[in-house]
């Protein structure tokens, strides 16, 4: 009997072993093929539009998209969670590519030394979020800046997340950079760590019919920082304010450390606001830097809180 070298054996084993679809926890759907990091996934689809399917299970694992267009999805929406393990110091899923869409994943407990771990860092590109939880983290996506592109976050749960330390600068639940649009949908934000639960520097934001519940928050900030500036719209959401407050002076924040776009004609209608049972303040719901005219309308607001002041 003639036998192979031992190389050739493996490489007649291991070849199949990784293409074959099932066997790693991360198939490529177009191709089936199936690997056991996620990182070694990515790579395989390169610069193609394709989609990575997650099974249901619990990975410390990371990866880095430097290209492509990729789609993320649970194979069970909830069932498959990145936990506790960051690419370059910075995120789960660190994205530089054409574009990404992340469908069903949890991220949690994603934490680096500079106090930036994100389970999403976004760094170029398009990306659309949906189904997805962010928990436990000092942040839940954290943006560079693209004004051609644009962040789209619906039916999704940001809970546990900021951090803003004495003298240092501020986690936050969804920290956006100079994008060119927000979009913040049907989503909930809750149990914040420090920080604020929406912080943007997009041009144009939409963040329409979410819950921000502030009541088990500690050393939280506003609910909603337009810090350059902004366009757009924020109706049809119910914030709760809560006791433990870094700044409690505001909710909506429009405009506080610069002017970078312009704010004329953003609409803030339809909203629910009050402060948490039990405590007794007195705050407001719109401040503003911009002295531009805003548009306010139908909001219903609890004790304590007067509609808009000038600053």
């Amino acid at each position: 009997m003639k036998y192979l070298p031992a190389i050739a054996v493996l490489a007649l084993v291991s070849a199949p072993i990784l293409a074959r679809s099932g066997d790693g926890p991360f198939t490529i759907v177009e191709s089936g093929q199936s690997f056991y990091r996620l990182g070694d996934a990515v790579k395989a689809v390169g610069d193609a539009r394709a989609t990575i399917r997650l099974a249901p299970g619990t990975y410390r694992d990371c990866a880095v998209q430097e290209a492509g267009d990729i789609t993320y999805q649970a194979a069970t929406p909830g069932k498959a969670i990145l936990d506790g393990t960051a690419c370059e110091g910075k995120g789960a899923l660190v994205l530089r590519g054409r574009g990404a869409t992340v469908d069903g994943i949890v991220f949690q407990n994603i934490r680096v030394a500079d106090e930036n771990g994100a389970g999403i860092r976004l760094e170029q590109g398009n990306l659309t979020v949906t189904n997805a939880m962010f928990l436990n983290s000092q942040q839940g996506i954290l943006s560079a800046n693209d004004p051609a592109s644009t962040i789209r976050v619906d039916r999704s749960t940001f809970s546990g997340l900021g951090y803003c330390p004495d003298g240092g600068s501020c986690a936050h639940s969804l920290y956006i950079g100079d994008y060119g649009a927000l979009i913040v949908t049907r989503s909930r934000f809750e149990r914040g760590t420090g920080g604020h639960y929406v912080k943007s520097r997009a041009a144009r934001i939409e963040v329409t019919d979410n819950s921000f519940d502030d009541s088990a928050g500690r050393k939280t900030n506003y609910m909603i920082d337009l810090s350059a500036g902004a366009i757009g719209t924020i109706a049809r959401n119910i914030f709760v304010q809560g006791k433990d407050k870094e700044n409690y002076s505001a909710f909506v924040a429009v405009a506080a450390e610069a002017r970078d776009h312009p704010s004329r004609g953003l609409v803030i209608a339809d909203n629910q606001a009050s402060i948490a049972p039990g405590v007794d303040r007195e705050t407001i719901f719109v401040a503003d830097w911009s002295h531009e005219p805003l548009k306010l309308a139908n909001n219903r607001l609890g004790r304590g809180l007067t509609a808009f002041e000038t600053r």
